[in-house]
């Protein structure tokens, strides 16, 4: 079970490697993103068969989901309004109809991201039981936040996110909350702080 958990870790980390060679030297998100899918969908179909109960474990669960719902809730509505807050005074609030897919496309993504990020880096940190709580939230929130280097506000942003979603998760594991919030949040953080199209920069192999 250990080396289980050590592997899964190693392959976060190669996976966040990839993410810079696909979306900053290659400019292949799209690409990245399938791969993704398609790597961690296989692997975990192959830990279901060994356990069927990895699933809960790792968060994939609904018993619990309205209780993290209430928790995250807030912190949601304050972030989208801090969000409108800062393009505000930036003058950076670019809202398209783009947004509309990425905010049915993107909580998908998110829930793998912090699946990766959750129930493989800090889950496992935990089960392990080598590192205290605080700094399973800290390294857990600095591996997320260096993922969106170079775009400072992306890594600040993520950072924080992870500080909390982290501190909740390792109470309360739920990975469709955290994913779902991750994907609405991470859309309208770009269409109002980053000014940022997600939607083109993803497929933009296809629109042309």
């Amino acid at each position: 079970m250990t080396s289980n958990r050590q592997f899964e870790i190693l392959a976060v980390v190669f996976t966040a490697l990839g993410k810079f060679l696909f979306y900053d030297i290659l400019d292949q998100r799209l690409i990245f993103i399938l791969l993704m899918f398609l790597f961690w969908g296989i692997y975990i179909t192959y830990r279901v068969r060994q356990s069927p109960d990895v699933l809960k474990s790792w968060g994939f669960r609904m018993d619990n989901f309205h209780t993290v719902l209430r928790k995250v809730l807030p912190f949601g509505i304050t972030a989208i309004l801090l969000c409108f807050f800062i393009g505000f005074k930036q003058d950076t609030i670019n809202i398209h109809w783009h947004l509309i897919p990425i905010l049915v496309l993107y909580p998908i993504f998110g829930t793998l991201q912090q699946f990766l990020l959750m129930a493989l880096v800090a889950g496992n940190l935990q089960d392990l039981n080598r590192f205290r709580h605080h700094t399973i939230i800290f390294l857990s929130s600095v591996l997320f936040g260096l993922l969106h280097y170079p775009h400072w506000w992306l890594v600040m942003g993520t950072f924080f996110l992870a500080l909390f979603y982290s501190f909740i998760y390792l109470k309360i594991r739920n990975l469709y909350v955290l994913g779902i919030f991750h994907g609405w949040l991470g859309g309208i953080f770009y269409y109002t702080v980053v000014d940022k199209d997600p939607f083109i920069e993803v497929f933009k192999p296809l629109l042309q």
